[in-house]
């Protein structure tokens, strides 16, 4: 998973102003106590960031990977 399609999917399932939020404010536990983008600016897997994000924000598997096809390759 590239930043991009991070970016992209957070957008899609969050809305861009909530998901610009959740990745500056949110700590996930799982990425040790950072933030989404401390932990993709220190390196971390990008899919195992989102993955992070998602389990908690209690998204469900089937919304966490599937962007319509009317939505792909633009931003929200």
């Amino acid at each position: 998973m590239r930043l991009s399609e991070f970016r992209t999917l957070a957008d899609h399932v969050f809305g861009p102003s909530l998901a610009r939020t959740y990745a500056q404010d949110l700590v996930l536990t799982a990425c040790g106590g950072r933030t989404a983008q401390e932990a993709l600016s220190e390196g971390q897997d990008v899919r195992a960031v989102w993955t992070a994000l998602c389990d908690e924000l209690d998204v469900p598997e089937s919304r966490r990977w599937e962007i319509p096809p009317h939505l792909r390759g633009r931003r929200l």
